[in-house]
Protein backbone atom coordinates (compact mmCIF):
# COMPACT_ATOMS: atom_id res chain seq x y z
CA UNK A 1 0.00 0.00 0.00
CA UNK A 2 1.53 3.30 -0.72
CA UNK A 3 1.07 6.49 1.07
CA UNK A 4 -1.38 7.82 -1.46
CA UNK A 5 -3.18 4.39 -1.55
CA UNK A 6 -3.95 5.58 2.36
CA UNK A 7 -4.95 9.08 1.61
CA UNK A 8 -8.08 8.20 0.67
CA UNK A 9 -10.70 10.81 1.58
CA UNK A 10 -11.11 13.96 4.34
CA UNK A 11 -13.46 11.41 7.01
CA UNK A 12 -9.94 8.78 6.30
CA UNK A 13 -9.02 8.57 10.76
CA UNK A 14 -5.43 8.64 9.40
CA UNK A 15 -5.82 11.99 7.64
CA UNK A 16 -7.62 13.23 10.34
CA UNK A 17 -4.77 12.51 13.13
CA UNK A 18 -2.25 13.48 10.90
CA UNK A 19 -3.82 17.00 10.61
CA UNK A 20 -4.39 17.27 14.38
CA UNK A 21 -0.63 16.62 14.72
CA UNK A 22 0.68 18.97 11.96
CA UNK A 23 -1.12 22.03 14.39
CA UNK A 24 -0.13 20.94 16.95
CA UNK A 25 3.57 20.28 15.94
CA UNK A 26 4.25 23.45 13.95
CA UNK A 27 0.93 25.66 13.87
CA UNK A 28 -0.03 24.50 10.09
CA UNK A 29 -3.72 24.19 9.56
CA UNK A 30 -4.10 21.60 6.96
CA UNK A 31 -7.27 21.48 4.61
CA UNK A 32 -9.92 19.08 4.95
CA UNK A 33 -9.19 18.53 1.11
CA UNK A 34 -5.00 18.14 1.21
CA UNK A 35 -4.97 14.50 0.88
CA UNK A 36 -2.88 14.82 -2.36
CA UNK A 37 -0.34 17.70 -1.29
CA UNK A 38 0.25 15.34 2.17
CA UNK A 39 0.68 12.35 -0.04
CA UNK A 40 3.19 14.26 -2.48
CA UNK A 41 5.27 15.43 0.27
CA UNK A 42 5.53 12.63 2.47
CA UNK A 43 4.75 9.44 -0.35
CA UNK A 44 8.69 8.70 -0.70
CA UNK A 45 9.65 9.43 3.25
CA UNK A 46 6.81 7.15 4.35
CA UNK A 47 7.81 4.14 1.42
CA UNK A 48 11.66 4.73 3.08
CA UNK A 49 10.99 4.41 6.63
CA UNK A 50 8.25 1.17 5.93
CA UNK A 51 5.41 3.43 6.98
CA UNK A 52 2.26 2.06 5.74
CA UNK A 53 -0.47 4.59 6.21
CA UNK A 54 -0.76 8.15 7.77
CA UNK A 55 -2.84 6.46 11.24
CA UNK A 56 0.79 4.72 11.27
CA UNK A 57 3.15 7.64 10.83
CA UNK A 58 1.51 9.40 13.47
CA UNK A 59 1.81 6.87 15.70
CA UNK A 60 5.54 6.88 15.35
CA UNK A 61 5.92 10.08 15.56
CA UNK A 62 3.84 10.78 18.81
CA UNK A 63 6.23 7.38 20.03
CA UNK A 64 9.22 9.95 19.59
CA UNK A 65 8.65 13.58 19.71
CA UNK A 66 12.56 13.97 19.16
CA UNK A 67 13.38 11.87 16.17
CA UNK A 68 14.89 12.59 12.90
CA UNK A 69 11.57 11.45 11.07
CA UNK A 70 9.27 14.50 12.77
CA UNK A 71 11.78 16.53 11.89
CA UNK A 72 12.30 15.22 8.05
CA UNK A 73 8.03 14.91 7.97
CA UNK A 74 7.63 18.97 9.55
CA UNK A 75 9.98 19.97 6.75
CA UNK A 76 8.25 18.31 3.99
CA UNK A 77 5.34 19.72 5.19
CA UNK A 78 6.71 23.40 5.19
CA UNK A 79 6.02 25.47 2.25
CA UNK A 80 9.24 27.58 1.37
CA UNK A 81 7.82 29.97 -1.35
CA UNK A 82 9.89 32.81 -1.27
CA UNK A 83 11.97 35.52 -3.53
CA UNK A 84 13.93 38.57 -2.97
CA UNK A 85 12.84 41.84 -1.75
CA UNK A 86 9.31 40.38 -1.78
CA UNK A 87 6.82 42.89 -2.65
CA UNK A 88 9.63 45.67 -2.51
CA UNK A 89 7.31 48.16 -0.95
CA UNK A 90 8.24 46.52 3.14
CA UNK A 91 12.21 47.36 2.09
CA UNK A 92 11.23 50.87 1.10
CA UNK A 93 9.56 51.78 3.84
CA UNK A 94 12.13 50.26 5.73
CA UNK A 95 14.90 52.62 4.31
CA UNK A 96 12.36 56.06 3.76
CA UNK A 97 10.38 55.86 7.16
CA UNK A 98 11.31 53.28 9.70
CA UNK A 99 14.72 53.21 10.40
CA UNK A 100 14.57 57.29 10.04
CA UNK A 101 12.28 57.44 12.54
CA UNK A 102 14.14 55.04 14.99
CA UNK A 103 17.45 57.11 14.52
CA UNK A 104 15.97 60.35 15.50
CA UNK A 105 14.73 58.80 18.73
CA UNK A 106 17.60 56.48 19.49
CA UNK A 107 20.44 57.75 17.89
CA UNK A 108 23.37 55.82 19.21
CA UNK A 109 21.10 52.23 20.36
CA UNK A 110 21.67 49.41 18.62
CA UNK A 111 18.65 48.54 16.32
CA UNK A 112 17.70 44.78 16.51
CA UNK A 113 15.34 43.38 13.54
CA UNK A 114 13.96 39.43 13.44
CA UNK A 115 12.90 38.23 10.49
CA UNK A 116 10.72 35.38 12.34
CA UNK A 117 9.99 33.25 9.02
CA UNK A 118 13.73 33.08 6.71
CA UNK A 119 12.72 30.32 4.66
CA UNK A 120 15.98 29.56 2.51
CA UNK A 121 17.42 33.08 3.51
CA UNK A 122 15.78 35.18 0.99
CA UNK A 123 14.07 37.74 3.54
CA UNK A 124 16.70 38.82 5.90
CA UNK A 125 19.42 38.75 3.10
CA UNK A 126 17.09 41.26 1.70
CA UNK A 127 16.89 43.41 4.84
CA UNK A 128 20.96 42.88 5.15
CA UNK A 129 21.20 44.77 1.75
CA UNK A 130 18.58 47.23 2.48
CA UNK A 131 19.94 48.40 5.48
CA UNK A 132 23.67 48.45 3.89
CA UNK A 133 21.70 50.95 0.73
CA UNK A 134 20.45 52.98 3.76
CA UNK A 135 23.85 53.56 5.16
CA UNK A 136 25.25 54.79 1.93
CA UNK A 137 22.43 57.21 1.51
CA UNK A 138 22.65 57.91 5.23
CA UNK A 139 26.31 57.92 6.54
CA UNK A 140 26.90 57.87 9.91
CA UNK A 141 23.30 57.49 11.06
CA UNK A 142 23.90 53.96 12.01
CA UNK A 143 26.26 54.63 14.47
CA UNK A 144 24.97 52.11 17.36
CA UNK A 145 24.64 49.08 14.39
CA UNK A 146 21.91 46.56 13.46
CA UNK A 147 21.52 43.36 14.18
CA UNK A 148 19.55 41.14 12.43
CA UNK A 149 17.91 37.74 14.26
CA UNK A 150 16.22 35.23 11.58
CA UNK A 151 14.48 32.51 12.76
CA UNK A 152 13.38 29.50 10.69
CA UNK A 153 11.53 25.61 12.24
CA UNK A 154 12.67 23.75 9.05
CA UNK A 155 16.50 22.26 9.52
CA UNK A 156 17.17 21.83 5.97
CA UNK A 157 16.11 26.10 5.33
CA UNK A 158 18.56 26.80 7.99
CA UNK A 159 20.99 25.15 6.59
CA UNK A 160 20.31 26.93 3.04
CA UNK A 161 20.29 30.00 5.01
CA UNK A 162 23.82 29.95 6.70
CA UNK A 163 24.97 28.16 3.60
CA UNK A 164 23.80 31.58 1.65
CA UNK A 165 24.70 30.14 -1.93
CA UNK A 166 21.90 30.59 -4.54
CA UNK A 167 21.29 29.07 -8.42
CA UNK A 168 20.42 31.49 -11.08
CA UNK A 169 16.89 30.25 -11.15
CA UNK A 170 16.87 31.51 -7.24
CA UNK A 171 18.55 34.41 -8.03
CA UNK A 172 16.00 35.52 -11.05
CA UNK A 173 13.36 35.74 -8.42
CA UNK A 174 13.50 39.64 -7.62
CA UNK A 175 16.64 40.21 -7.08
CA UNK A 176 18.27 43.30 -9.49
CA UNK A 177 21.34 42.82 -11.60
CA UNK A 178 22.60 46.07 -9.61
CA UNK A 179 22.04 43.92 -6.13
CA UNK A 180 23.67 40.96 -7.55
CA UNK A 181 26.67 42.47 -8.62
CA UNK A 182 26.99 45.08 -5.32
CA UNK A 183 25.91 42.13 -2.71
CA UNK A 184 26.96 38.25 -4.13
CA UNK A 185 29.72 36.78 -5.08
CA UNK A 186 30.20 34.43 -8.55
CA UNK A 187 31.25 30.97 -7.16
CA UNK A 188 30.44 28.77 -9.92
CA UNK A 189 28.86 28.99 -13.32
CA UNK A 190 25.14 29.69 -12.31
CA UNK A 191 26.01 29.54 -8.85
CA UNK A 192 26.26 33.00 -6.47
CA UNK A 193 26.76 33.47 -2.75
CA UNK A 194 25.94 36.11 -0.65
CA UNK A 195 28.90 38.22 0.40
CA UNK A 196 30.72 37.85 4.04
CA UNK A 197 29.62 41.22 4.61
CA UNK A 198 25.96 40.81 4.22
CA UNK A 199 26.21 37.34 5.93
CA UNK A 200 27.28 38.53 8.74
CA UNK A 201 24.69 40.91 9.62
CA UNK A 202 22.31 37.88 10.17
CA UNK A 203 22.35 35.61 12.91
CA UNK A 204 19.80 32.65 12.45
CA UNK A 205 18.29 30.39 14.92
CA UNK A 206 16.10 27.75 15.29
CA UNK A 207 12.30 28.81 16.25
CA UNK A 208 9.18 26.81 16.25
CA UNK A 209 6.64 29.93 16.16
CA UNK A 210 4.71 27.91 18.35
CA UNK A 211 7.22 27.82 21.18
CA UNK A 212 8.83 30.79 23.42
CA UNK A 213 10.31 33.96 22.82
CA UNK A 214 11.96 34.48 25.21
CA UNK A 215 15.50 33.85 24.41
CA UNK A 216 15.01 35.93 21.54
CA UNK A 217 15.70 39.77 23.67
CA UNK A 218 13.49 42.70 22.35
CA UNK A 219 13.46 44.06 18.86
CA UNK A 220 12.47 47.54 17.39
CA UNK A 221 11.21 45.60 13.96
CA UNK A 222 9.49 42.38 13.28
CA UNK A 223 8.85 40.92 9.89
CA UNK A 224 6.59 38.09 10.11
CA UNK A 225 5.55 38.22 6.29
CA UNK A 226 3.63 35.54 4.39
CA UNK A 227 3.60 32.83 7.28
CA UNK A 228 0.43 33.94 9.62
CA UNK A 229 -1.64 32.57 6.46
CA UNK A 230 -1.35 29.00 7.27
CA UNK A 231 -2.36 28.89 11.08
CA UNK A 232 -5.76 29.27 13.14
CA UNK A 233 -7.16 32.75 13.97
CA UNK A 234 -6.47 31.15 17.75
CA UNK A 235 -3.29 30.47 17.05
CA UNK A 236 -2.49 33.52 14.56
CA UNK A 237 -3.33 36.15 17.79
CA UNK A 238 -1.64 34.10 19.91
CA UNK A 239 1.96 35.02 17.46
CA UNK A 240 0.51 38.23 17.45
CA UNK A 241 0.38 39.00 21.06
CA UNK A 242 3.97 37.30 21.40
CA UNK A 243 5.28 39.60 19.03
CA UNK A 244 4.20 42.27 20.66
CA UNK A 245 5.64 41.63 23.98
CA UNK A 246 9.25 41.28 22.07
CA UNK A 247 8.57 45.04 20.26
CA UNK A 248 9.81 47.74 22.18
CA UNK A 249 7.23 50.90 22.41
CA UNK A 250 7.25 52.42 19.29
CA UNK A 251 8.58 49.14 17.36
CA UNK A 252 7.54 48.24 14.22
CA UNK A 253 5.82 45.36 12.78
CA UNK A 254 6.13 44.24 8.96
CA UNK A 255 3.02 41.98 7.65
CA UNK A 256 2.49 40.04 4.36
CA UNK A 257 1.05 41.74 1.65
CA UNK A 258 -1.99 39.23 1.78
CA UNK A 259 -2.19 39.56 5.64
CA UNK A 260 -3.72 41.61 7.95
CA UNK A 261 -3.96 42.33 11.75
CA UNK A 262 -7.83 41.97 12.48
CA UNK A 263 -8.14 43.37 15.89
CA UNK A 264 -5.56 44.01 18.96
CA UNK A 265 -6.68 47.60 18.81
CA UNK A 266 -4.34 48.18 22.27
CA UNK A 267 -1.47 46.45 21.02
CA UNK A 268 -0.96 47.70 17.57
CA UNK A 269 -1.70 51.35 15.71
CA UNK A 270 -1.94 50.80 12.00
CA UNK A 271 0.07 52.71 9.70
CA UNK A 272 -0.84 54.02 5.97
CA UNK A 273 2.73 54.03 3.70
CA UNK A 274 1.37 54.20 0.32
CA UNK A 275 1.40 51.84 -0.54
CA UNK A 276 1.30 49.15 2.18
CA UNK A 277 0.48 48.93 5.54
CA UNK A 278 2.85 48.34 8.76
CA UNK A 279 1.87 48.30 12.30
CA UNK A 280 3.40 49.91 15.47
CA UNK A 281 3.47 48.71 18.81
CA UNK A 282 1.83 50.87 21.70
Amino acid sequence: MTAEAALVSSGDLGFEQFRAFLEKACGILLGSNKQYLVASRLNKLMEQNGIRSLGELVQRLEAAPRSLLREQVVDAMTTNETLWFRDNYPFEVLKSKVLPELLRETPNQRLRIWSAAASSGQEPYSIAMAIDEFERSNPGMLRGGVQIIATELSGTMLQACRKAEYDSLAIGRGLSTERLHRYFDNKAPGRWVVKPAIRSRVEFRALNLLDSYAALGRFDIVFCRNVLIYFSAEVKRDILLRIHATLRPGGYLFLGASEALNGLPDHYQMIQCNPGIIYKAK
